[in-house]
C-alpha cells in the first residue's frame, strides 16, 4: 500500500464539472496524521507505520501513550491505527491529504450508522404479509422460520430481526474529485459509511482501475 490516511466525514454536497454535470461528493477532513512509531521486520516481525489523528487533551491519554507523544514532541491524539505504507516516512512525520490527487481510486472504511434492533423489513428488505382481512396483526413479522417436526429447529444464518448497522463497512473504488491542500479536504464521489463527524479511513484502492 502506498497511500492511506485517517479522516473525518464532514457531510455531503455537490460540485459542478466544466460541462455543467453535477457530481455528488462527500467532504472528508483527511489528516494531518502523525507517524508515532515505525515497526520493522527485524524487531517486530513485520513492517508498518503507526499513525495518530485527532488532537485531544493530555488528561484523556494514559501515561504510556503520553510518553510516546512527548518523545516525538507531538500533541496527544485520539485515534491510532497501523498502515502498511510503502513510503519512506520517519517517526514524527506528517501524512497529509496531498498524498492523493484528483481521479485517484480509493477504498473508504468506516462504522455504518446504527439503527438498533430492527425488523426483517428494514434489516433485510422483506415484503409485508397479506393486508387482507383475516391475516391478523402480523403484517410486518418474519413469517415462517422453518418446518415444525423436521428438523425442529431454526437453521443458522436465517434472516431474522436483530441489530442493524454499526458495523465496519468498506466501499471500494470511489473516485477523488478534488483535493484541497489548504484546508486538508478530500472530495470523494458518492457516499461513504458512517454519520457526519465519524472517523473513516481512506486507502489506495485494492481494485484500482478495474470496473
Amino acid at each position: 500500500m502506498e497511500k492511506a490516511i485517517i479522516g473525518k466525514k464532514l457531510g455531503m454536497t455537490q460540485v459542478f464539472t466544466a460541462s455543467g454535470k453535477v457530481i455528488p461528493v462527500t467532504v472528508v477532513e483527511a489528516g494531518p496524521c502523525t507517524v508515532i512509531a515505525k515497526k520493522t521486520a527485524e524487531k517486530d516481525g513485520y513492517k508498518s507505520l503507526v499513525v495518530a489523528y485527532g488532537d485531544i487533551k493530555e488528561s484523556r491519554v494514559n501515561k504510556p501513550q503520553l510518553t510516546v507523544f512527548k518523545r516525538i514532541n507531538a500533541n496527544p491524539k485520539k485515534f491510532i491505527k497501523e498502515f502498511d505504507l510503502a513510503g519512506d516516512y520517519e517517526v514524527g512525520a506528517e501524512i497529509k491529504c496531498d498524498i492523493f490527487s484528483e481521479n485517484d481510486k480509493v477504498d473508504v472504511s468506516g462504522i455504518s450508522k446504527g439503527h438498533g434492533f430492527s425488523g426483517v423489513i428494514k434489516r433485510h428488505g422483506f415484503r409485508r404479509n397479506r393486508m387482507s382481512h383475516g391475516a391478523g396483526p402480523i403484517h410486518r413479522e418474519v413469517g415462517s422460520t422453518g418446518a415444525s417436526s423436521t428438523p425442529a429447529r431454526v437453521f443458522k444464518n436465517k434472516k431474522m430481526p436483530g441489530q442493524f448497522g454499526h458495523v465496519n463497512v468498506t466501499i471500494q473504488n470511489l473516485e477523488v474529485v478534488k483535493v484541497d491542500k489548504d484546508r486538508n479536504l478530500l472530495l470523494i464521489k458518492g457516499c461513504v459509511p458512517g454519520p457526519r463527524g465519524s472517523v473513516i479511513v481512506v486507502k489506495e484502492a485494492v481494485k484500482g482501475g478495474k470496473n
